[in-house]
């Protein structure tokens, strides 16, 4: 590409550094050179029929459960296997790279793209981010990993000044970035709207060439957010090779700049360089074979996914499974079994292909003998006739033996450009579930969220609750095989559900002023904050109830002979009488740290299949390096503690297993 570099003009060589248009970068036809095409993702392709345009019509294609209900999973083989299927869906429609996955911390539960993230624990979101990242780019499609960096909210995205010290920086919010450009190398990065301790991302030197390359290591193409340029040559100079979408005054920005001098030909032609070469890989790409993974095969993993991602979170009294032993008649209540919240808005929005009903399989798969009745009220945004959905719920809920209410926020409530007000369902919305269960004792609620929900108001007066989550367009036929005990659930919480809002660690500076957003919690993030200072919560990091019961046994920690490296062992044993998926959890704690330290670090995680009286031994491996803190004084990372203990658990407040290992330094 060294030659095509100086075949260029200067006006084509910055045409090159601003785009074509919404989607595309420039094509040089003079040379040969063509235009790449980018598209919105995570979850599914999001691909304008007319690409050329900035909004408009968008085609139909899978919609896989979002990354906040893929991530509780815990299962990186399904990430992978979900960037393979969407590295196929851009193959089919020509599409060169997915903007995505958005690896941002879940700072606030009232940030408007939670349903985007994986988590608020970075070492979660660094492991499943990497997983995915490697499905797509392995089978011929570019990732673009953001929102690079302290994107935490939507309420004043463009301009808000994000302040975070170093240490939450590097431990928090740089390290799922470390972790995938170390494991996945994405092709390339996108930069957020946001200003970051006083200066915006998009022109951040310090964050785009001395963290983002010379730290971390990337070697990718640096790209703006969509507008995020507020001047084109600081963004040149910062590290910022491609300045996205086109605009007509970058390109005269940049000629003025080059002609005063304010940016040097060296530093055009750097940027240019790592373009033709990002162009180059991605028309290589395209002579990949296909990957003919069918339709049905999308749709079967679409539901696999979401069948692992499900998350019970109570169960009294054994309430679910649905089985014909203990109920004759199934009332489902609320227009959302019928027609889920399958995922949010703004740019990850996907126009489903087709969206499975609850309603219909549960009739379909349902044994004989178990009636199912469909009530479909809503209770969540229409605020027209809420009193009368009410009384009809509560009259269909008095004929049942159990009621199912489905709930959610969807994607008015959780969408980009907006943060939530509150983290509480329409009121509505309660007044039903808590109406319903007066008249019938076996309730069940169903919650189609894609982040925290204080469910403070009703949660004691029903039996049993489902976060079904976005969980994509098979959500519905997976829920009711989770209903009927088909599958057992096995997904659990990557991010704390507190009891209100208030009681979140950044609450005081959720979302900060309009002009800056004061990051007072530092490190303390998620659980490690309420479990640090032992705040009640509703349901804690890494929790998540089974059809069966699990018991931890016989743990070993073994050194290698250097002490750099070891392995964790115990048994797992499925002392229940569901076949069903475990999640073991990893957690670090220090006694006599120097420096403050959370009580509790995930650093590893497995999922394992256990048949009834069947025993696994699984294994964690971890370095001595894993076992760091960020030193801003030095800028480097230590390890001062004199020893460290490992606990393995079902949650992050469910420990079963622990044991000391001394240290040598």
């Amino acid at each position: 590409m060294h030659n095509l570099l100086n075949q260029l003009t200067l006006t084509e060589k910055l045409e090159l550094l601003i785009g074509e248009d919404m989607w595309h970068t420039k094509a040089i036809e003079r040379l040969g050179l063509d235009s790449i095409r980018m598209c919105d993702g995570p979850h599914g392709l999001r691909k304008m029929v007319n690409d050329r345009e900035s909004i408009g019509e968008v085609i139909p294609s899978i919609a896989f459960p979002t990354l906040s209900a893929l991530s509780t999973t815990w299962n990186p083989d399904l990430a992978y296997q979900m960037g393979t299927a969407l590295a196929s869906e851009c193959q089919l429609n020509e599409v060169d790279v997915l903007l995505g996955p958005g690896i941002n911390i879940k700072r606030t539960p009232l940030c408007g793209r939670n349903f985007e993230y994986f988590s608020e624990d970075p070492f979660l979101a660094g492991k499943m981010a990497t997983a995915y990242t490697l499905g797509v780019e392995e089978h011929g499609t570019a990732t673009c990993l953001k929102h690079f960096s302290a994107n935490n909210q939507e309420f004043d995205r463009m301009c808000i000044d994000s302040k975070v010290d170093l240490r939450t920086l590097h431990e928090i919010y740089f390290k799922p970035f470390e972790m995938v450009i170390s494991d996945a190398s994405p092709s390339s990065i996108m930069c957020a709207y946001n200003k970051l301790n006083g200066t915006y991302c998009s022109q951040n030197k310090w964050l785009l060439t001395d963290i983002l390359r010379d730290t971390l290591g990337f070697k990718g193409l640096a790209v703006s957010d969509w507008w995020a340029v507020h001047d084109s040559s600081a963004s040149l100079k910062a590290g910022l090779e491609l300045q996205m979408p086109y605009a007509d005054y970058h390109l005269p920005n940049l000629m003025a700049a080059y002609e005063k001098g304010e940016i040097t030909i060296e530093e055009i032609d750097a940027a240019v360089e790592t373009i033709l070469s990002f162009i180059d890989d991605r028309i290589k790409a395209r002579q990949m074979p296909p990957s003919n993974i069918s339709m049905e095969e999308k749709h079967q993993l679409a539901k696999d996914i979401a069948l692992e991602s499900m998350v019970l979170l109570k169960n009294e009294d054994h309430l679910l499974p649905i089985t014909t032993n203990k109920f004759k008649k199934v009332v489902l209540i609320g227009e959302y079994a019928d027609k889920p919240f399958i995922q949010g808005g703004g740019s990850a929005r996907v126009n489903a292909l087709f969206v499975d009903s609850t309603v219909e399989t549960l009739k379909e798969i349902a044994p004989k003998d178990l009636e199912i009745h469909y009530a479909g009220v809503y209770a969540t945004w229409t605020p027209h006739h809420d009193v009368e959905n009410i009384l009809r719920g509560i009259e269909a809920a008095k004929e049942a033996d159990i009621a199912v209410v489905f709930v959610g926020t969807g994607d008015i409530v959780e969408t980009e450009s907006a943060d939530r007000e509150h983290i509480k369902l329409k009121k509505a919305a309660e007044i039903l579930i808590l109406q319903v269960a007066k008249v019938n004792p076996n309730t069940v609620v169903v919650l189609q969220a894609g982040s925290a929900i204080d469910m403070s108001s009703w949660i004691s007066e029903v039996k049993a609750v489902v976060l079904q989550g976005f969980s994509g367009c098979a959500s519905g036929s997976a829920l009711a095989e989770i209903l009927l005990g088909h599958v057992s659930p096995s997904g659990k919480l990557t991010e704390t559900y507190p009891l209100h809002l208030e009681d979140c660690p950044a609450y005081e500076e959720d979302l900060g002023n309009g002009l800056t957003v004061h990051y007072i919690e530092g490190i303390m993030v998620g659980y490690r904050y309420y479990n640090t200072y032992n705040k009640e919560v509703a349901f804690p990091f890494g929790f998540g109830l089974s059809y069966t019961d699990f018991s931890y046994n016989h743990l070993a920690i073994q050194p290698n002979e250097d002490g750099e490296k070891m392995n964790i062992s115990c048994e797992i044993t499925n002392i229940g009488t569901y076949a069903a998926k475990e999640i073991a959890q990893l957690y670090v704690h220090y006694e006599n740290s120097p420096v403050i330290r959370p009580v509790q670090e995930l650093k590893g995680f497995q999922k394992v299949f256990l048949n009834p009286g069947e025993t696994k031994i699984i294994t964690f491996s971890i370095s001595k390096e894993d076992l760091t803190y960020f030193d801003a004084t030095s800028q480097t990372w230590k390890m001062d503690e004199p020893s460290v203990t490992f606990q393995v658990g079902s949650s992050s407040r469910a420990i079963h297993l622990s044991d000391t290992l001394m240290l040598n330094h």
